[in-house]
């Protein structure tokens, strides 16, 4: 069985309500509405980590960032054309 859950009552404008149980498909308002609070505690926890790391490194620079996309972008190339040539 999975985790623990609580039962909770939150407030939210009717609109992202509406638009939120329209998109939750089979799984439910209550299962997209907490993977929307996980992911937005991973940003949370993400930004910490670069608020703690630029405060002891610096801000990292615009060209820095440009390269680490540059890595990532031909990272995913190589995963996409390796698992191309694999099948």
């Amino acid at each position: 069985m999975g985790d623990p859950t609580g039962k909770y009552s939150i407030t939210m404008p009717r609109d992202i309500a509406e638009a939120a149980k329209a998109r939750s498909g089979p799984s439910g308002l209550s299962a997209y509405v907490a993977a929307a609070v996980a992911r937005q505690i991973e940003r949370d926890n993400l930004n910490e980590l670069i608020q703690v790391a630029e405060a002891e490194h610096g801000p990292i620079t615009d060209e820095e960032i440009q390269a680490l996309r540059d890595q990532l972008h031909q990272a995913r190339q190589q995963q996409t054309h390796g698992g191309a040539n694999a099948a």
